[in-house]
């Protein structure tokens, strides 16, 4: 598993590979810069300090300074364009995790909270930039510092240095040991916080609802339990990291006591001299250095991993795929049919004769082109369900839909889509102007074709009215527009996009009789020359529908013309009485 998800952490380097290169590169010269200190150390001690050269003492001093500034520069490089290395990255993760959401099965957002997605599309990748940038610079620094002070020391005195590497041993069994502890509390803190993000973007986005029932209690006490679920969760974390440098650090200062008692005893038996025993310590902390970058890498390794982990949780979800044979439907007439048709949202439905599970059980039903035809009914029935099995939102668990005689799984979603316009009653608006938001019924149409849309849609003249007009901003959800107006700029954009398929459901019942009249106006244009499949609980809005059908979750119960219904005296003429008793 591991190794899968560092392949994948890898191939991303590939685009910043010169840049990388150069970084991991100007690295290299400063763990040999950083070598060069002990060394001219001991040869200014042993060498010109007894000998009174101080010609050759300004010499060397010179030649540190030049190291010095030569590591500045590099240090410089590092700290800028490695890290800007770790933030491309992070971007072209960013980029494809958003890519590969954009083509996630409506199922996986119906089991999956959009704060919790958020999460890993935004902290986790912060934490995984950090490791791509100081995690092969950390490694390649510990190592190049570690072999090149060890290979001093061993000029210097091998058994010395031998003696200070039996605890070597103990320090990586005991970091290695702990790996796995930080690991599982660090994973489980960024679940926590995926359920703060979670419950902080729901309380935000319901704030009226809240304020107007004064539940703001409530939600700060639900927040509350979030909040501290995590902070459990990440003291937890922050505990085995305790352990972990707390342990390593009392290692790692037994090491150093021991070179220094030991270094000690062997001046004092004369088997180093002075400069040699000086050297000695500082090799001792050049190479402390790199181990205590190492027990620093973990812990950023552990975050990292993390998100990484997290990151291919995502992108390990099977995307929404088309039949490998599967062409570009190109125009559709409109000619639906469903045919011994059953879906189920949950897995348990997937045997077809699993009733209890079924939306929709074994419906079949014919629609012809250019036909208005209503679906009415109580709630359960499958009618929205039946709205989005068309688009292929869904996959069904048997049976067939076509359309024009074509099956819809042979045919792209892409083309499939192009062809069928959709005004739900919860109308979605971007943060952006009126213009973008029609504008996304076709992203390349003109300003004349979106004016165009809006007048037919009956939204021009009040959008000239604003100070901005079409670059008024609708706020985040289209909140400064009322829900008329919301639902007219639907309406506009699916005018724009002009599809042969239009599917209607509940596009009024939010509204008020005033305003639903004028949008029934607009729909009744809209629908002109196109199939349309009408879901209404008002039945005043469908009555000149050329059919209508009442589905209940048994199937269809009645189907026919308003006129031949009522006369049928059936559920439906009993619903028609019921809405117009008064």
């Amino acid at each position: 598993m591991k190794r899968n998800v560092f392949k994948k952490l890898i191939a991303y380097y590939k685009p910043h590979r010169r840049l990388f290169y150069i970084d991991m590169l100007c690295s290299l010269v400063v763990a040999v810069c950083d070598l060069f200190y002990p060394m001219i150390a001991k040869n200014i001690i042993n060498d010109y300090v007894y000998r009174d050269s101080l010609r050759f003492i300004l010499i060397w001093a010179g030649a540190l300074l030049g190291i010095y500034v030569l590591k500045c520069l590099l240090n410089f490089y590092i700290q800028y364009w490695g890290h800007v290395v770790g933030v491309r990255i992070q971007g072209d993760m960013r980029r494809d995790m958003f890519r590969h959401l954009q083509k996630l099965p409506f199922s996986f957002y119906d089991e999956n909270k959009t704060g919790t997605v958020m999460s890993r599309l935004v902290n986790d990748l912060m934490e995984i930039a950090e490791l791509a940038h100081h995690g092969p610079e950390g490694l390649l620094l510990s190592s190049i510092m570690l072999t090149g002070s060890f290979i001093m020391l061993a000029s210097i005195n091998l058994w010395l240095t031998l003696i200070i590497f039996i605890l070597i041993p103990f320090i990586v069994f005991y970091a290695v040991k702990m790996q796995r502890h930080m690991n599982d509390a660090f994973l489980q803190s960024r679940v926590e916080i995926g359920e703060v993000n979670s419950n902080l973007e729901t309380s935000l986005a319901g704030i009226r609802v809240s304020r107007a029932y004064t539940a703001e209690a409530h939600e700060n006490d639900k927040f509350a339990v979030a909040n501290e679920r995590f902070k459990k969760a990440r003291g937890r974390s922050y505990k085995m990291m305790a352990f972990f440098h707390s342990g390593t650090g009392l290692l790692t200062d037994l090491l150093y006591l021991v070179a220094l008692v030991s270094g000690g005893l062997f001046l004092f038996y004369g088997k180093i001299n002075a400069g040699e025993y000086a050297a000695f310590l500082l090799y001792i902390n050049i190479f402390l250095k790199p181990i205590n970058q190492l027990i620093a890498l973990f812990e950023q390794l552990q975050n990292g991993m993390t998100g990484l982990q997290r990151f291919e949780e995502i992108m390990n979800v099977s995307e929404e795929e088309n039949d490998p044979q599967a062409r570009d439907a190109d125009h559709l007439e409109g000619h639906i049919e469903f045919r011994d048709v059953s879906f189920s949202y949950t897995e348990d439905g997937d045997a077809p004769d699993d009733v209890n599970h079924m939306v929709i059980d074994h419906l079949s039903m014919n629609i012809e082109k250019g036909k208005t035809v209503a679906l009415v009914g109580p709630s359960g029935g499958g009618k929205t369900t039946l709205c989005h099995l068309i688009p292929r939102f869904y996959e069904l668990n048997s049976g067939s839909i076509s359309i024009d005689g074509q099956d819809i799984t042979t045919l792209s979603r892409e083309s499939l889509r192009r062809n069928i316009g959709m005004v739900a009653q919860d109308v979605f608006l971007f943060n952006g102007t009126i213009r973008e938001n029609i504008a996304y019924g076709n992203l390349d149409a003109s300003d004349e074709e979106i004016i165009e849309a809006a007048k037919k849609a009956n939204i021009h003249d009040y959008i000239m009215t604003m100070e901005d007009g079409y670059d008024t901003n609708v706020g985040e959800r289209g909140i400064k527009l009322s829900g008329g107006q919301k639902q007219r700029i639907s309406i506009a954009r699916v005018f724009l996009k002009n599809p042969s398929i239009l599917i209607l459901d509940e596009a009024t019942s939010a509204l008020d009789n005033a305003t639903e009249m004028l949008i029934q106006a607009s729909l009744e244009q809209l629908a002109k020359g196109r199939t349309s499949l009408v879901v209404a609980h008002r039945l005043s809005t469908i009555k000149n529908a050329d059919e209508i059908i009442v589905i209940t979750p048994e199937g269809i119960q009645e189907r026919g013309t308003h006129e031949e219904l009522l006369a049928a005296n059936g559920m439906y003429a009993n619903l028609y009485q019921y809405q117009f008793r008064e």
